[in-house]
């Protein structure tokens, strides 16, 4: 059992790698080994590099940084789609590329947007993981920091006003004892997030409108594969209610709601990444 997290330099057994998909550059992450691989999709603001702790411990398994975030290429809103379909549509045109057609799929916060893909395809889909993932799914309202990010003119002062410090505070609030996030944490985030990320966040969150969430998760039923639902119960963006919505759409799944863990319940708990990889063995 994991008992601490350590976000650091890359392990030797990760390669790091680059594709191209459509004139984009994307960095990914990946794991050699055989059988059905892991795609690991990250949230906002972060990037692939949440993954390390699984990727350093299990494999098969690729985590890529998507387009506006982490070490992928910033393309301006005007020519790249950063609605969440545009973006899981490009996903799976990154895994096509990287010749992943079965797999299975974590997804945490925004990590989500892989869920309308697999919709579409649902027989690549052989497990499932969703952890604190932004829900599709009726009902949802956003939190006080992305009705920030969808008012025109308050989303951009808001980012160019964000410094490190203003960071690690709000990301106080995800954590589950509402303490510091880990340092090494906060810096991998702030380190790309003046590269771009911040016109990537607000063009993703002005599109996903409730009722756009809602209807891009009116096929869930479709993922027969068994899945999992992780949720830290002291998450301030997202409540549990939706963790049980997510459970009952989901013709398979098994739920757990994490006592005292927060956004990235990983962080607070390190035994949920056991628990992940175990159930993705």
């Amino acid at each position: 059992m994991a008992d601490a997290i350590e976000f650091g330099p890359m392990p030797r057994a990760i390669g790091e790698a680059e594709l191209e998909v459509d004139g984009v550059r994307v960095f990914y992450r990946r794991v050699p080994g055989e059988g059905t691989p892991t795609v690991y999709c990250h949230g906002n603001p972060t990037h692939g590099e949440d993954w390390l702790p699984f990727l350093e411990r299990g494999g098969p398994a690729i985590a890529m940084d998507m387009p506006g975030w982490g070490r992928s290429d910033r393309p301006d809103p005007a020519a790249f789609d950063y609605s969440m379909y545009g973006l899981s549509a490009f996903l799976e045109k990154c895994l096509e590329e990287l010749g992943v057609s079965k797999r299975k799929l974590v997804v945490h916060d925004w990590g989500g947007l892989a869920l309308i893909g697999a919709q579409q395809r649902p027989e690549l889909v052989e497990k499932l993981v969703v952890i604190n993932a932004v829900p599709l799914l009726p009902g949802y309202r956003w939190h006080w920091v992305a009705q920030i990010w969808r008012r025109r003119g308050l989303g951009e002062l808001a980012n160019a006003t964000t410094t490190r410090t203003s960071m690690a505070l709000i990301m106080r609030q995800a954590k589950g004892d509402r303490r510091a996030m880990p340092k090494q944490f906060v810096d991998t985030t702030w380190r790309y997030w003046d590269r771009g990320t911040q016109r990537a966040t607000l063009a993703l969150y002005r599109h996903a409108d409730p009722d756009r969430l809602a209807t891009a998760g009116k096929d869930l039923k479709k993922l027969t594969c068994r899945s999992l639902i992780l949720w830290g119960d002291r998450d301030p963006y997202l409540p549990t209610r939706f963790a049980q919505a997510f459970a009952t759409s989901l013709p398979d799944a098994d739920l757990e709601v994490i006592k005292g863990a927060g956004h990235w319940p990983w962080i607070d708990h390190p035994q949920v990444i056991d628990e992940v990889l175990r159930f993705i063995a």
